[in-house]
């Protein structure tokens, strides 16, 4: 039994597939190709199949937000300063 196919008209930003057509073509596929992929995978999985961060990366985001907050660690307005604050 050969299965019937339908289109899907998807909108995308223009730079966005150019770069997109680029990589999947380095893989030998088209956009079609990639989301037929995709959407096979989600319903596999039942869930949109991206790796979710585990305990460790997630502890390691929240102690990064609590930094950034804390008004007594020193920030850097670039990296030239951040680098003349190492070698003092």
């Amino acid at each position: 039994m050969v299965n019937a196919t339908t289109n899907i008209n998807i909108r995308v930003d223009s730079g966005l597939k150019i770069r997109a057509d680029a990589l999947f073509a380095e893989f030998g596929m088209n956009l079609s190709t990639t989301f037929n992929i995709f959407v096979r995978q989600s319903l596999r999985e039942g869930r949109i199949p991206f790796d979710q961060p585990n305990s460790k990366t997630v502890s390691a985001m929240l102690e990064a937000e609590r930094i950034a907050k804390d008004p007594s660690v020193k920030g850097y307005a670039d990296l030239d300063e951040l680098f003349a604050d190492l070698k003092a």
